[in-house]
Parts: C-alpha cells; structure tokens; sequence
C-alpha cells in the first residue's frame, strides 16, 4: 500500500528519545503507527551517555538510538526516512507532506526536536561530546575538577560558571569577543566567587582526537583547558507546528499540557521541542505521556463512534505460527 494510501492511527515526525518510546507505547496499544525520522537527533552527537536511567557503564547515543528504533519495529511501528516540509490539518485528518512520500494521519505527535547551536570558535565542533558540550546537569559531573570554560555573554552564561563551581575549581567565561549582556546581580556574583572573564575573541583551539588542550585568543593570550560548556542557544524546529497552528511559548517552544497536548485537536507534541527540560531521559518519559494521551484519545473517539476496534485471535495465530530460530544443539 502506497504511503498516500493509508490513514495511519498516529504519525510521529522524529526519531530522537522522544518520538520511539511515544512509538514502542503505540505500537504496544495495537495502534497502527508510522515513525518518521529525519536522522537528525542530537542523541546521534552523544559519544556516551552516562545519565540514562539502567546504563551504569553508559552508552552512545548512536547505540541508544539503534535500540529504540529495534523496540519500536518489535511492537509494530513502522519506521522510515524521510524530512517533513510541510503539515495541514482537516476535519477528520492530518496530512503530512515529506521529500518522498505524502501521508495522512488521524493523530500526530511532533518530536522535531532543537538543535544546539555551536560557539562560532574554529574547529571546536570536533570536540563535540568529548569536551565540548552544551548541558551541565548532563556532563558537570564528568568534568570534575577539570579546567573549565564557560563561552557566552549573557546571565546563563554566568549561572553556568557559578554551577559548575561544585565540579572544578577553575571555572572561567569567556564572552568570545563579544560585550557581556549580563544583570547587574549577575556582574556582583562573578566578583563574590571571583570567576575570571576573558573578553577577546577566541580565534584558535588546540585539541588532540576531540580533547580539548589549550585556547588561543585574539590578544594573544593562550589559556589551558580541558572542557567548554557554551550557553550560544537553540534553533527550535517548530516549524510544523506553526504550521498547524499551535501555540507558542515566548521561547518559540511549542505549548502543552501535561498529557503533551497543543493547543490544535488531535496534535501533540513530546522532547525538547516543547518547555520540557531538554534531556534525553525526560524526553524519553514524555514520549510515552503523549503515547498514552494519544491512545487514551484515539479509545474515546472509537466509543463515541461505536467502532471499537476488537481483538481478532487469528492475530495471534499468526506470530505464533511464524519460524522460530533455535540455536543448534
């Protein structure tokens, strides 16, 4: 069957955290389920993972990722790639426009995501989760007693480098030969804990497979460090949900309640494209709030309809009659 064809129960757009566990939820309720994703997760940029709830040792994002998308096919859901461009809405459907394909939903869950925006320093992007990184409650603790930038201008800036005074000693900010925006209060908490602040620009890094060795500034000053935090910002991909008329936050966060419920009947959306607290584990846990909202809502509709759909024992049947690998004796 053609993807135009087919009226799927749900449609999730993005396969980060977020949309496979609302996926494995869904394809678990019976629920017939496409996942698209664009490939774009940024668990994918995650060499290791060390806060996931169940994996001591941690574990890459890339794996973390593989995984999610085997437990989502286990149930059911069916997983493609594809880049959603553009969304509408009707009575009775939702339709999704892709690069390759066109498909029609009853529901959509939006996972879409931000991206994090790197600091505009050279060749830094190759430290990227080895000593480069954009969350302290994620990777403080790895950094302990390391020395410690903080690249960025403004009061988050600043709340970083005070943060991540439980974790190391030497804690600077460098601005990146940019003027620092920072509030007064914020101004007399750098000199209470006396954080040093470095104002040029950064124009070199000295960094050994992804490690980070020393900084090098434009007025000549040469700094040693072993990690960087930057407080740049996020693009948040919201585009579809603009596109379908869901509210925003003043962040361009898309808004919901707490079943990740939009304001636009039948949307939802989970992960760090919403308020929600941008970490893999929550993203994860609202993924299968609004899987579960989603299911809860689709069972409603059928009742008021009278088209409860039932089980068929022949569904059964037939996984139980599929081969089974044995391992030889």
């Amino acid at each position: 069957m053609n993807n135009d064809e087919r009226i799927w129960d749900v449609i999730i757009v993005g396969g980060g955290c977020a949309g496979l566990s609302a996926a494995i939820y869904l394809g678990r309720a019976m629920r017939r389920v496409l996942l698209i994703d664009g490939g774009q997760s940024l668990a994918l940029w995650e060499p290791d993972v060390q806060n996931y709830f169940g994996f001591p040792e941690g574990i890459s994002g890339e794996e973390l990722i593989k995984r999610g998308k085997f437990h989502a096919e286990k149930y059911g859901a069916k997983i493609i790639t594809d880049e959603i461009g553009e969304a509408s809405r009707s009575e009775k459907e939702f339709v999704l426009e892709g690069k390759t394909g066109s498909y029609r939903a009853k529901r959509v869950l939006l996972a879409t995501g931000v991206l994090h925006i790197p600091p505009d320093i050279p060749h830094v992007k190759e430290c990227l989760g080895h000593s480069m990184f954009f969350c302290k409650d994620c990777d403080g603790y790895r950094n302990r007693g390391k020395k410690i930038v903080i690249v960025g201008q403004n009061n988050e800036a600043v709340e970083y480098a005070l943060g991540m005074l439980c974790y190391a000693s030497c804690v600077l900010v460098a601005t990146n030969g940019k003027p620092s925006t920072w509030d007064n209060e914020h101004s007399r908490w750098i000199s209470e804990y006396e954080i040093p602040v470095f104002q040029s620009r950064i124009i070199a890094v000295d960094q050994q497979d992804g490690v980070l060795k020393t900084l090098t500034f434009e007025d000549g000053r040469c700094v040693e460090v072993d990690a960087l935090f930057t407080t740049r910002g996020d693009i948040i991909h919201n585009k579809l949900g603009k596109a379908l008329g869901a509210k925003l936050d003043p962040a361009g966060q898309i808004a919901v309640d707490h079943c990740m419920k939009t304001s636009v009947a039948g949307l939802y959306a989970a992960g760090c494209v919403t308020p929600s607290n941008c970490q893999m584990i929550i993203a994860a846990g609202d993924g299968a709030t609004g899987g579960q909202a989603i299911n809860r809502d689709l069972f409603e509709e059928s009742l008021r309809n009278h088209a409860l759909r039932c089980f068929r024992a022949e569904q059964v049947e037939n996984e139980q009659t599929e081969p089974v690998e044995t391992k030889p004796a």
